[in-house]
């Protein structure tokens, strides 16, 4: 799809609703091709619609240029125990190749952190793939840290399973 961006083309940042949910399983299966992970999206538009919109475990943004999807945002709230409060976490931001080095990934960031305020949180945080440079130096260009320190640890499927008995 070639589209013509011009930097004065003007964003415009939504909460999703329901009837977004078939746009949000696209833009989250784009997001999975870019960084190689296609195999391991199994995110159907009926588990998004019940776990987003339904059990309302997930806050999704939406940003568009004239109607049309530039990319998401897909976060939720964590706490931080040493805070005291709650922070917001930022599970993917995702914006579509032929819109990138416009700032739009900016704008998401500073949505975000817009909405952290006006709820009090603590901090924003997410995590983003080693390999991803470009990703990297974007986030560290907006100040953002990174905690080098921390191991991300994780159990799903089978060792869920068995853990849980």
């Amino acid at each position: 799809m070639s589209q013509s961006v011009k930097t004065s083309d003007i964003l415009t940042i939504r909460y999703a609703l329901s009837t977004d949910t078939a746009l949000i399983l696209q833009l989250i299966k784009e997001l999975a091709e870019y960084e190689k992970m296609e195999d391991q999206v199994v995110a159907t538009e009926e588990l998004l619609k019940e776990w987003i919109f339904e059990k309302e475990k997930a806050e999704v943004l939406i940003g568009e240029i004239g109607g049309k999807p530039v990319g998401f945002a897909l976060f939720f709230h964590n706490f931080s125990t040493f805070l005291g409060k709650a922070g917001i976490y930022l599970e993917d931001l995702y914006v579509k190749p032929e819109f990138r080095g416009f700032g739009y990934g900016t704008l998401f960031l500073k949505k975000l952190a817009e909405i952290a305020v006006e709820r009090g949180c603590g901090r924003l945080e997410w995590w983003c793939l080693d390999w991803n440079t470009p990703s990297i130096e974007f986030y560290k260009s907006k100040g953002a840290v990174p905690m080098d320190e921390w191991t991300v640890y994780r159990v799903s499927g089978q060792q869920l399973e068995d853990l849980a008995k």
